[in-house]
């Protein structure tokens, strides 16, 4: 497969081309390189349609056959990871490495997601009868995946439902669509036809797809807002759901912390992919004893750390990834400099028109201030002191967001019992940015609705179905 060539959709089979093409802008540039297909509505019922029929013949599939088709798919995607991450660089701005380390983790999720099996509960198994519970399919998902992790994610998706027998309507976000356009080519002879349908297409093709009537659920990451929507257009005929959405991840350093062993880790935790991640450390809560030693080191790196093109050799972080968002970051750092909080930066950053931000971490802001506050998904650290465990529980707490978290303490048993009173749906201790394939995620509050990964998030593709069995 080449990587230079157009870019389709793959609908109930087929390669198609779009009614109409959205630009495709590369973000260390701000200028377009591609051209991606626009879904028309008409394509849509097609997808939407290819797929229900499809799906009468791919649930009764033995497990085995469906299991052993996303195996094929992992060697494909492994075969062509070296290709597509190119592509991937030039779409979505991260270093190339970088992005082979996303493939190549897609890799080992369908691998992983291919060796689940959904479970049967036997309630009762008696003389008098035999009540048992199975898990079925739901029928065809829509599967909305963002631009931050593009292949990620839509494996995230992809995977679990393909395993569990339903069949999908994969769309990628309008500024990352090349390589989720190429997994749909690439695995067009691996599944059935119908089975994976691939679509790409601008801001209108979200809300035709959230309230088409042809989705027996939707699978979606993005923001809260735009989470809420779609929750809201789920309702109008009850959709299944399961959201993972924003969130201003707080991580606590205690004071007996080796400052020299978790520097490095703490900044990439908070700053690998330039910070565009959801459950990246967004605000920094340092003791006051740790306090000048961290923030020293962290600037340090960020002074050393290369910000760019990721196609250059030894660009370690790259572009913010869109102009919207860019615009989103500047407007943030402008109000703090509105108010004098205290900015440091790293090193100067390419001023080709890409949409670079440098490295910068906010000394001690207010707890109300906007850059604590808000989720920034850009290169903006507020670093915050504490002195009580208590009080700095209650303000890592304080938010409407509950996606993850982090403690960091060589005192490992008081790290976990702090880490036990964070209302997030994962806490890392002494590590972060750890997620896997058999392990539940699921974010608090207003970071989520429903689960992704490990078995838990197998099910959220699946529907409880009990037959009672009389034997007397």
């Amino acid at each position: 497969m080449r990587m230079d060539d157009g870019f389709e959709m793959t609908i109930d089979g087929r390669s198609v081309a779009g009614s109409d093409f959205i630009d495709v802008i590369n973000p260390a540039t701000g200028q377009v390189f591609a051209m991606a297909p626009d879904c028309s509505p008409d394509q849509l019922d097609k997808a939407v349609s290819g797929a229900k029929k499809a799906y009468l013949s791919w649930r009764s599939r033995p497990l085995d056959e469906r299991r052993d088709m996303l195996i094929r798919a992992s060697k494909v995607l492994a075969e062509n990871a070296e290709a597509l991450a190119r592509t991937f660089t030039r779409e979505q701005g991260r270093p190339v490495q970088g992005a082979l380390v996303e493939i190549r983790g897609a890799v080992d999720w369908l691998r992983a997601v291919s060796q689940m099996t959904p479970p049967v509960h036997v309630s009762e198994d008696s003389d008098a009868q035999r009540v048992e519970t199975r898990y079925v399919p739901l029928g065809v998902v829509c599967a909305v995946a963002p631009w931050n992790f593009p292949i990620a994610m839509a494996v995230w998706k992809m995977a679990p439902a393909l395993l569990a027998g339903n069949t999908i309507v994969l769309k990628p976000s309008p500024y990352t669509p090349l390589c989720t356009l190429k997994l749909g080519e690439m695995f067009r002879d691996i599944f059935p036809a119908g089975v994976l349908n691939v679509v790409s297409g601008g801001d209108q093709l979200g809300p035709l797809m959230t309230t088409h009537p042809g989705f027996a659920k939707i699978s979606f990451t993005g923001s809260t807002a735009t989470g809420k929507s779609v929750l809201a257009a789920a309702a109008r005929d009850l959709k299944r759901v399961t959201l993972e959405l924003g969130g201003n991840d707080a991580a606590i350093v205690m004071p007996d912390v080796d400052l020299d062993a978790v520097a490095q880790k703490i900044f990439f935790g908070a700053f690998y992919n330039t910070a565009q991640i959801c459950v990246a450390t967004k605000r920094l809560y340092v003791h006051e004893q740790v306090y000048e030693g961290l923030r020293d080191r962290l600037l340090k790196l960020a002074k050393t750390v290369k910000v760019g093109d990721g196609a250059n050799q030894g660009t370690v972080l790259g572009p913010i990834q869109n102009k919207r968002q860019y615009e989103r970051v500047l407007g943030l750092l402008e109000d703090a400099r509105t108010n004098n909080l205290t900015i440091l930066q790293g090193a100067d950053v390419p001023t080709n028109g890409g949409y670079f931000v440098p490295i910068t971490i906010v000394d001690n802001p207010p707890e109300n201030s906007r850059v604590v506050q808000e989720e920034a998904f850009g290169p903006i650290l507020p670093m915050l002191r504490f002195n009580d465990i208590d009080d700095v529980i209650e303000r890592a707490n304080a938010s409407d967001y509950g996606l993850a978290g982090a403690v960091w303490s060589k005192d490992i048993e008081k790290g976990v019992e702090v880490a036990r009173r964070i209302e997030t749906g994962t806490v890392w201790v002494n590590q972060n940015l750890n997620l896997r394939p058999d392990t539940p995620f699921s974010g608090h509050k207003q970071s989520g609705f429903g689960v992704e990964n490990g078995i838990e998030g197998l099910l959220e593709y699946m529907a409880p179905q009990t037959i009672y069995i009389a034997r007397a």
